[in-house]
């Protein structure tokens, strides 16, 4: 299997500084305020909100597939909850909507291979630690 790799490059200190992170043809700038206020440029959890959103979604369409309800689409919002917590900072939520076009499916069935696909999910996985909320809707 492959390895992916990303750059991130940070100067100054946390609070006046400047950043970049790179991955694929992926370029964004970060900083303090977009991190931790509405200051333009990326950061970091909005980047795993996005590896979130496109593992689970991957995760869902395999089993669903798997089961004998190949889905037309799924599309997943991912909301990555950063805090403070005592001196730092901690992630400490993640909310996944969920959005699923899947013929011949009952919602009861649908809901169980979701909550499947959020424990199966690699980046799920890796996330462990953060309490992880799934909202699942069949259109």
């Amino acid at each position: 299997m492959p390895v992916r790799k990303a750059h991130a490059e940070w100067e100054g200190n946390l609070f006046k500084g400047k950043g970049k992170m790179e991955f694929g043809s992926f370029k964004g700038a970060y900083s303090a305020g977009s991190r931790f206020e509405d200051g333009q440029g990326t950061n970091p959890e909005e980047l795993i909100g996005a590896a979130h959103a496109g593992c689970f979604s991957m995760a869902l369409s395999h089993e669903l597939d798997q089961k004998g309800f190949p889905p037309k689409r799924v599309a997943t919002h991912a909301r990555v909850h950063i805090d403070k917590i005592g001196d730092g900072f901690s992630i400490t939520r993640i909310e996944l909507e969920t959005e699923a076009e899947v013929p011949n499916i009952g919602d009861e069935t649908f809901q169980q291979i979701a909550e499947g696909a959020k424990k199966g999910c690699p980046v799920s996985q890796a996330l462990r630690s953060v309490n992880i909320e799934l909202k699942a809707t069949l259109k």
